[in-house]
């Protein structure tokens, strides 16, 4: 027969199965899940308790939500640890406690999200304790599990039909219980079935001495080497004749003695170090580290225990932390040179390209490089002082009036100053004047300018000044005469004053006004232009550099304050 074709009772072709309630047969009904999640938010480290398991509770599941740091612990009622107790983590496996099998996973790949968790079928046998160790923000926690809606009454166990079921024999009784024991007399068998008070039990026939029976032979080897295994009894079917071993078909299988377990190798085992998994590297590129859980761990009666290192110091202890590298970082690169000054002169700024390239060569978003090694793509530049100067054109030659008083004019202009070797000092307030009087010459009698002698030199040394007089003259017949200057307008008037040197005084410093602050608060710094200038305005190098005056200083240390 198919083995798919037995039912949960047992009966072939029945096509029962067991419901979620542990019912063969069942509908759910004599059962209810229980299920939440725990998402408190928790401030304190440590052991943390979620649900309560009650006795009795079957299909349990769980489950951490998301991954984190947190673990997950399980304590029974009466104070006994079964995973990750006492702030030891236990390896993921399988794990007894409360009358079932716990099976604890957590997952540790790299890109997994699944948290940790942990099954077992139930039923319990006491209450359990589900516990978080909590590290960081709970991601939360799903549990659930079945309990019975009512007390069970206790169910009469499940029966194969009366006599042999693999001969094909026999039938089944319904109203009452049977049950098969083992009897040592030689020919073995049942109790025979009960008869209706009046039926006469038919005569049985006399048995038949048993030519084969069951012998101990030995044991099983032990089932661990040590900690404590089991080694059971073992029974070969043997001729009563010859007490020679016969195949097992010629026993009664009904008959054959149960196993006996006997506890062994009862000695401990070696302590061992137990690794666990390494975590995820501390950086995404470039090194970093990674760390892992080893403990001193010692098997005993099929668990596995945490004891003091010391018992593991016979054995070289693995490393807890490793470097690590998941690929090479992106890095900055300069890609080119620095652009010339955003203004002739003054203060001013640079730039050049800055990249981040991975380590292929492409280019990569500014955030894969590290944004505090970023080099400067943008910097201020000092041209030095700009010289400003008045530009002006020649007087016009033409005069508002063809005789007498009038007035000529010329272009006026404060610019810029680029050309060098000028000792110019700024514009100035002082404008010059764009128009002055003009006289064409009297209408009838004729005029001209006199001079008279040049006054002393100004200056001992280097260029000075002096003057002399100018008069306009008003030429008649009756000889000259003294006339206001605008009468000779129409003239070109001799200079009355001009520069002069007696000696040269050699070269000195000449230096502009000092420009602006470049910040206007936390400290900034302004500059001005110093030239080694000869007697002739032409540059020398004849200066004394002890003597050259500064052409920048620190300005503006108030702190800023922000605008309110």
């Amino acid at each position: 027969m198919p083995e798919q074709g037995l039912g949960c009772d047992e009966y072939l072709g029945s096509g029962k199965v067991m419901d979620r309630c542990g019912v063969c047969g069942g509908e759910n009904t004599t059962c209810r899940l229980v299920s939440g999640v725990f998402k408190h938010s928790l401030t304190k480290i440590g052991y943390h308790k979620i649900v309560e398991i009650p006795e009795g509770a079957t299909k349990i599941n769980v489950t951490e939500m998301v991954k984190s740091r947190n673990y997950l612990a399980l304590r029974s009622r009466s104070g006994r640890s079964i995973i990750n107790g006492n702030w030891a983590i236990d390896r993921p496996g399988k794990y007894e406690g409360a009358g079932t099998m716990f099976t604890y996973r957590r997952p540790n790949e790299i890109r997994s999200t699944a948290g940790e968790s942990f099954l077992a079928e139930g039923p319990t046998n006491e209450i359990l304790d589900v516990y978080m160790i909590f590290q960081q923000p709970n991601p939360g926690i799903h549990y659930e599990y079945t309990i019975p809606e009512k007390p069970v009454d206790p169910q009469p166990p499940n029966h194969r039909p009366e006599g042999n079921a693999v001969n094909g024999q026999g039938g089944h009784d319904n109203h009452r219980n049977t049950h098969q024991e083992n009897y040592t007399p030689a020919g073995g068998g049942r109790d025979p079935p009960r008869l209706p008070d009046n039926q006469v039990p038919a005569v049985q026939p006399p048995r038949r001495p048993r030519d084969y029976n069951w012998k101990m032979a030995g044991t099983t080897e032990c089932s661990a080497s040590c900690g404590k295994g089991f080694r059971y009894s073992t029974f070969h079917c043997v001729s009563r004749l010859n007490q020679g071993q016969v195949s097992e078909a010629l026993c009664d299988s009904s008959s054959k003695p149960s196993p006996q377990q006997e506890a062994c190798s009862l000695q401990p085992c070696p302590a061992f170090w137990d690794i666990g998994e390494w975590s995820e590297c501390s950086t995404t590129c470039g090194l970093g580290m990674q760390h892992r859980q080893v403990l001193c761990r010692q098997n005993y009666a099929n668990r596995t225990l945490n004891v003091h290192t010391s018992r593991c110091e016979h054995l070289e202890r693995p490393e807890i932390t490793s470097s690590c590298q998941l690929k090479i970082c992106s890095e900055w690169q300069v890609r080119s040179e620095w652009s010339a000054c955003s203004v002739p002169c003054g203060l001013g700024q640079r730039s050049r390209e800055v990249r981040c390239v991975s380590n292929v060569g492409d280019f990569v978003p500014d955030e894969e490089c590290n944004m505090n090694l970023r080099p400067f793509d943008v910097e201020n530049c000092d041209m030095g002082s700009c010289a400003k100067s008045w530009f002006y054109t020649e007087w016009g030659n033409r005069c508002s009036a063809e005789c007498g008083m009038g007035l000529r004019t010329r272009g006026v202009l404060c610019l810029t100053n680029h050309v060098s070797g000028l000792p110019l000092e700024g514009c100035g307030s002082e404008r010059p004047q764009n128009s002055q009087v003009c006289n064409s010459g009297a209408c009838e009698n004729r005029i001209e300018w006199f001079t008279g002698p040049w006054s002393q030199c100004s200056a001992e040394c280097g260029a000075g000044s002096h003057q002399r007089a100018v008069v306009c003259l008003m030429k008649s017949e009756e000889g000259h005469s003294v006339v206001p200057p605008y009468e000779c307008s129409s003239l070109d008037r001799p200079l009355g004053q001009q520069s002069c040197t007696l000696k040269a005084c050699g070269a000195k410093w000449f230096h502009t006004d000092w420009s602006a602050c470049s910040k206007t608060c936390e400290g900034g710094f302004r500059v001005r232009e110093v030239r080694c200038l000869s007697d002739d305005s032409l540059p020398s190098d004849a200066c004394d550099q002890k003597l050259k005056p500064g052409g920048r200083e620190d300005c503006s240390p108030e702190p800023c304050t922000p605008n309110i």
